[in-house]
């Protein structure tokens, strides 16, 4: 009787466990899906969250406050979300910045061999830039592609710096975020997610 009944509460914990991590797997592509639908979200903005149980915390920089505030509140929204922890930074306003990421973006995207990100609703390849420092968040297809952007950025007259985050869709790390999430993969891990 004692085993039987050990063994029910196992089973009974398992199945709640699973139920926890499935609801968290499911989440996440209706979170992304969310922000990734926000009228004002740019190459110039980065945005990440992480899916634990019914809370989501977001992460990332933008340029608009406004941004930041929408994707707190369109994530609330989300059916099974019971809390939002907004950590988004909002980056400093500054036409230096500005005229920075103009021309960073035009070097990175008017490259032949990433041309073709920028056809892309939603180009993979997101450009941060506060007080003159640049960095770049986001995934692309190999290695080279990804040295290529951060030499291309690293040119920009004016750019004191370049922190090259970007992710090779190859790599062990990024397959099960960047790929299956992007592909709505119910699959894709719940935690630390890039958009």
């Amino acid at each position: 009787m004692k085993t039987t009944a050990a063994k029910y509460l196992a089973l009974t914990a398992l199945l709640v466990a699973n139920g926890a991590a499935a609801e968290a797997n499911s989440l996440a592509p209706q979170v992304r899906h969310e922000l990734v639908m926000l009228p004002y979200y740019s190459v110039f903005d980065n945005l990440a969250f992480e899916v634990e149980g019914a809370k989501v915390t977001l992460s990332g920089q933008v340029t608009r406050p406004t941004l930041r505030s929408a994707a707190e509140r369109v994530v609330k929204r989300v059916a099974g979300v019971s809390q939002v922890v907004n950590e988004i930074d909002v980056l400093p306003v500054s036409s230096h910045d500005d005229d920075i990421r103009s021309a960073v973006f035009r070097a990175i995207y008017r490259q032949s061999l990433l041309s073709r990100y920028a056809i892309q609703p939603a180009p993979p390849i997101h450009i941060v830039v506060t007080n003159g420092d640049v960095t770049l968040e986001g995934v692309v297809n190999n290695p080279t592609e990804r040295a290529i952007a951060g030499l291309q950025a690293n040119a920009v007259a004016g750019v004191f710096s370049v922190v090259n985050n970007l992710l090779v869709e190859t790599d062990e790390r990024v397959a099960p975020a960047a790929s299956e999430v992007a592909r709505g993969a119910p699959e894709a891990r719940s935690q630390g997610t890039a958009i």
